[in-house]
């Protein structure tokens, strides 16, 4: 069977959540769309703003997960065509690199006849991350809570409640994960461990139980916020204060420099939370811009490229008119 051209749309991804350092994740609704087919020689287009500096050789992320996926497959396709096109910033903390890992796992899987299972994806993505947070939540959707114990992944998936939104606050400057936790410490203090055990097994309840009025008091992290602060200046001040306008709770969205604030729908404090937010920044000297995101509830979606069905160009298109 040849292969026939497929396209992936994969969510964005944010987290931690505060206190569930590399094991809580929640897939949102901002997106980036790969285009994949076999050819007879390695060609890479790259559509939209957020694409600048990614190779177009096969040094590509996309490429080399691709070819990591037909080795597991027992198949070989080492020339591919492939187009992306993203709206997810880049080193932002809203899980740019996994969901390109995942967008591009999906697409060559489907490239193929899907011969991995969504379980066999989730280990490979889990491993090349080295924690399964962001890529869990690209690829299956909703909230996840997960774990990696260096051999395998496992997760359990929440449905976010209808009513919940996501406002974050996205800071013009880059911020690598690299950098971001090198400033984290080697070793914490029992006192803080028990700390971010308690307020991340709170914090799961509350989403698992509807608990929204907990929120706040859960998303609480001694482990990798308090160290990351110097980075990203503003940020204190936000976690500090943003429920006194608004929000349900706040937190740092991955890595940073992106600060999330999860806000209740039927509240009506969403431009109080959007002023608060850039205001808090400015004061700090730092530019951001505001996006009000949705939870994402359907992860990675694979489609054939074929005659009557859309192409990668039309899709995004479609996408634009359908969410304006």
């Amino acid at each position: 069977m040849n292969p026939t051209k497929v396209c992936a749309k994969v969510p964005a991804s944010t987290a931690n959540l505060g206190p569930g350092f590399d094991s809580l994740g929640m897939a949102l609704n901002l997106y980036s769309w790969i285009e994949m087919d076999v050819a007879e020689k390695t060609v890479i287009h790259l559509h939209g703003g957020e694409m600048q500096g990614i190779p177009t050789d096969k040094s590509n992320l996309i490429y080399k997960v691709a070819q990591d996926v037909f080795r597991r497959a027992g198949v070989s396709y080492p020339e591919l065509e492939i187009s992306m096109h993203s709206e997810i910033p880049l080193t932002r903390g809203l899980g740019s690199s996994a969901s390109a890992i995942v967008g591009a796992m999906a697409a060559a899987n489907a490239l193929i006849g899907s011969p991995l299972s969504d379980d066999e994806l989730f280990q490979m993505a889990a491993a090349m991350e080295k924690h399964p947070d962001n890529v869990g939540a690209s690829l299956f959707g909703g909230l996840i809570v997960s774990y990696w114990d260096g051999e395998r992944a496992e997760y359990i998936r929440i449905e976010p409640e209808e009513s919940l939104e996501i406002m974050v606050a996205i800071p013009r400057f880059q911020l690598a994960t690299e950098k971001a936790r090198n400033v984290l410490p080697k070793e914490l203090s029992m006192g803080d461990a028990v700390f971010n055990i308690g307020h991340s097994s709170l914090l799961v309840a509350a989403f698992a139980t509807g608990r929204y009025d907990m929120i706040a008091k859960a998303m609480k992290d001694a482990v990798h916020q308090p160290y990351r602060a110097a980075l990203i200046p503003g940020m204190e001040r936000i976690l500090g204060e943003a429920t006194d306008h608004g929000a349900l709770g706040a937190a740092l969205s991955g890595a940073g420099p992106t600060v999330l604030a999860l806000v209740d729908s039927k509240a009506g404090k969403q431009q109080e939370l959007e002023s608060f937010l850039l205001e808090a920044f400015r004061s700090a000297q730092v530019e951001a811009d505001i996006r009000l995101l949705k939870p994402c509830r359907s992860g990675v979606q694979c489609w054939n490229v074929t005659p009557g069905n859309r192409t990668l160009i039309e899709s995004i298109q479609g996408e634009t008119v359908q969410n304006p």
